[in-house]
């Protein structure tokens, strides 16, 4: 059985708990944060305590705060003999060099307000400063998801970039498109089949491959027909930008 201190209770932290909730060797001892009408989602399942001076004995304790909250909190933990893991992808390991022992419990994806999503897919990056600490947060990585792997700092900040290019950066262009859509009263969902097939592509064809459009093709009349149409600067100034970067990155094609 691991004992573990959930410390948050922000998006990551809810879906962490959800997790570690049905996990039947990983006894959740107290989840902690400094607002106890936050603490709502774990009230009656778990111990809950806004007291950073009574925190309990575990064997690892998550903090899933937010980034700039990560040295602050950790100073809290300093001095426990557990294993002290934050959870972020753009935050180095040394943001917990104080605490005796430390790592890093990364689960690479998108967490949402109000939504709960299993595990077992998601990717989950680990980093230790000592190795005799890697069963313990192997073990429990592998009880939540079925893909566990061992990142350094480096390379997790590499992840992050990668991650919100990918994610954060594509979910504004559907927001562009339902802003396009929603001007002219066309219904947005009925671009969902489009996003979703795009998304399926990667499944067999790498990113660059799985590449259409009017920018690949060279077709020059549509992409100056498409800039007519748009009205909005800023939205002309990101098609103009991404359409010239498909053809400098396909270049030899045209």
């Amino acid at each position: 059985m691991i004992s573990v201190v959930l410390v948050g209770t922000g998006n990551v932290a809810q879906n962490l708990f959800q997790a570690l909730e049905r996990t039947a060797h990983v006894k959740i001892e107290q989840v902690i944060g400094r607002n106890p009408e936050h603490l709502t989602f774990a009230k009656s399942k778990a111990p809950i305590n806004s007291n950073f001076d009574a925190i309990p004995k575990a064997d690892i304790y998550i903090l899933a705060v937010s980034d700039a909250a990560i040295s602050t909190v950790a100073e809290k933990f300093r001095d426990l003999n557990g294993l002290v893991v934050h959870t972020s992808g753009a935050t180095s390991i040394q943001a917990l060099k104080h605490c005796r022992n430390y790592g890093v419990f990364y689960p690479l994806q998108t967490f949402t307000k109000g939504k709960i999503i299993s595990f077992q897919d998601i990717p989950i990056c680990l980093e230790l400063h000592k190795e005799n600490d890697c069963e313990l947060l192997h073990s429990l990585g592998e009880s939540l998801s079925n893909n566990v792997q061992f990142i350094n700092s480096e390379e997790r900040k590499s992840l992050h970039i990668a991650a919100v290019f990918v994610n954060n950066f594509t979910n504004y262009m559907y927001t562009i498109g339902e802003e396009i859509c929603t001007e002219k009263g066309i219904d947005f969902k009925l671009l969902i089949p489009l996003i979703k097939e795009t998304a399926n592509k990667l499944d067999v064809l790498s990113p660059l491959k799985a590449q259409t459009g009017p920018a690949i093709r060279g077709d020059q009349n549509t992409l100056h027909n498409h800039l007519k149409n748009i009205k909005n600067k800023q939205q002309r100034e990101i098609y103009t930008l991404l359409s010239n970067a498909i053809k400098n990155t396909h270049g030899e094609k045209l």
